[in-house]
């Protein structure tokens, strides 16, 4: 099967392309920002969806289009799209549509206007040119130009950055880990990690247990080495400082001063802007970060590693699933009938997801591993489950085990989400990322850093105590398919 075209870059908004002429008809109308939205500006939206919680997919114009959730992550129905009744209160299932523009009626007939003289200019460009204005490779993006522009990033050092003194997060045994606190440089954010101890557990769903998935077994015995792990899930008010480089920009309006740090993070590759609010109108402050690609996820334990001076990256699937039982074996990491204390879900999350860390802690001390946002892990979903892990009987279990993806599609996603019902907020769920989940992004190519229809997406972060060697940091952060290293490569040097 061929490799899918891993997602593009920035916006084709811009006076080269036709999306540029409908840029003006088609931009959202800015509203004021509401309370508890940071600095992320709000838009006028539809809610177009179905009010009925069973459907999931949505269709535009007379041309059926995926649906939001992949394989088990929901019934879908494929119905037509409608709006609900003004009296209907929003399912949550509904709520991923608000990323939608609404076109006024008058902004709606000078559409095919636009797209007629946009047409008109592209003929005239290619009769000049003698060449098509847009030529493509087999994959749809441009041809690669040679790099004749310098990196608009630094270069990175070559020795590892400084660590930050932090109070508590020095170990070099298990027995010497501790909780801590750890304050982002150049910032204010700051979120928590408590430590793993290392230990071997039985990984996967048994036969017999409700709901399970043939990709969820068979059942196999991992050794886990010790690490930290976030309480939470990444927040916005930590991911933004990556994501909009505020630290950069405050530093450069003189409100902080540099650090040691910045010669490697200010190096790190960062999202190149979105077009609508990744909040979707959910809130920001204190809020789970969310919608971000894989690869966007590894970069932003890059630059915070970068920031910190310590080696941060995404949870391997044993370690995550190590870390949510947390000693337990049944179907959650606490009684059937807690879920509710335990887990924001379809039933009580209201249609969104909700400040991290308001539900009861696992017998770990971690927060929302079940609901509320589902959270990347660095594996590929493998449909044969964890046959590659199965050691013959009577031999060493391996030790932290990672199946590496080989393709873009598709990645593992833990704990389940918000919009979910708990069968997917089970300790051995899995869910596996695809092209569904950015249908609503109108790029083309797709971007490399969001996820527009995995409103539920987010990161959980892992510090192991034993790092690898600084040279081997980039095996857990940097891209690897060719496609996507592509597109990086033209973003760094100031290029789409």
């Amino acid at each position: 099967m061929a490799t899918p075209p891993e997602p593009g870059g920035a916006p084709l908004l811009d006076s080269k392309s036709i999306f540029g002429l409908l840029a003006p008809i088609l931009r959202p109308r800015e509203s004021p920002a509401k309370e508890g939205h940071g600095e992320f500006p709000m838009y006028d939206s539809g809610l177009l969806a179905r009010p009925d919680r069973e459907d999931a997919a949505f269709h535009l114009s007379n041309r059926a289009r995926a649906p939001f959730a992949p394989e088990g992550c929901g019934p879908h129905t494929g119905s037509p799209l409608t709006v609900p009744h003004p009296s209907a209160p929003p399912s949550g299932r509904a709520r991923l549509l608000r990323s939608m523009p609404m076109i006024s009626p008058t902004r709606a007939l000078l559409i095919p206007i636009a797209v007629a003289s946009g047409l008109t200019v592209l003929a005239i460009a290619s009769l000049r040119t003698g060449a098509p204005s847009l030529p493509t490779d087999s994959m749809g993006q441009e041809p690669t130009k040679e790099a004749t522009q310098d990196s608009v990033y630094p270069d990175f050092p070559t020795t590892p950055p400084p660590p930050t003194a932090v109070q508590g997060a020095t170990a070099k045994t298990a027995a010497e880990m501790k909780a801590y606190d750890e304050l982002i440089t150049g910032t204010e954010a700051k979120f928590a990690l408590v430590p793993i101890p290392g230990g071997t557990f039985t990984m996967g769903s048994p036969a017999d247990e409700a709901d399970r998935k043939d990709w969820e077994g068979p059942q196999v015995q991992v050794t886990v080495s010790p690490f930290w792990m976030s309480t939470t899930e990444v927040r916005w008010d930590e991911y933004r400082q990556f994501m909009d480089a505020i630290d950069k920009r405050n530093r450069s309006k003189g409100s902080i001063e540099a650090a040691p740090q910045d010669a490697w993070a200010d190096a790190v590759s960062r999202p190149t802007p979105p077009y609508v609010p990744m909040d979707f109108d959910m809130g920001v402050d204190g809020y789970p970060a969310i919608s971000m690609t894989h690869f966007a996820a590894r970069q932003y334990t890059k630059w915070l590693s970068m920031k910190t001076g310590r080696f941060y990256r995404l949870p391997t699937e044993a370690e995550w699933e190590y870390a949510c039982r947390a000693g337990t074996t049944g179907a959650f990491s606490c009684p059937t009938d807690e879920v509710d204390d335990h887990a924001w879900w379809f039933d009580n999350s209201d249609g969104q997801y909700q400040k991290t860390g308001t539900r009861k802690p696992n017998p770990f001390g971690l927060y929302d591993m079940h609901g509320n946002v589902a959270e990347w892990c660095l594996d590929a979903l493998t449909k044969d489950g964890y046959k590659a892990l199965v050691v013959p009987e009577g031999e060493t279990p391996l030790v932290d085990p990672i199946q590496w993806p080989k393709s873009l599609y598709p990645r593992v996603a833990r704990g389940g989400h918000w919009d979910d019902d708990p069968d997917r907020l089970r300790s051995a769920s899995r869910r596996g990322s695809n092209e569904s989940w950015k249908v609503q992004d109108p790029q083309f190519p797709k971007s490399i850093w969001y996820h527009t229809d995995a409103q539920w997406l987010g990161i959980r972060l892992v510090r192991p105590l034993n790092p690898p060697p600084f040279e081997q940091w980039g095996l857990y952060h940097d891209a690897k398919l060719a496609s996507v290293k592509k597109i990086q490569d033209r973003q760094r040097t100031g290029d789409r």
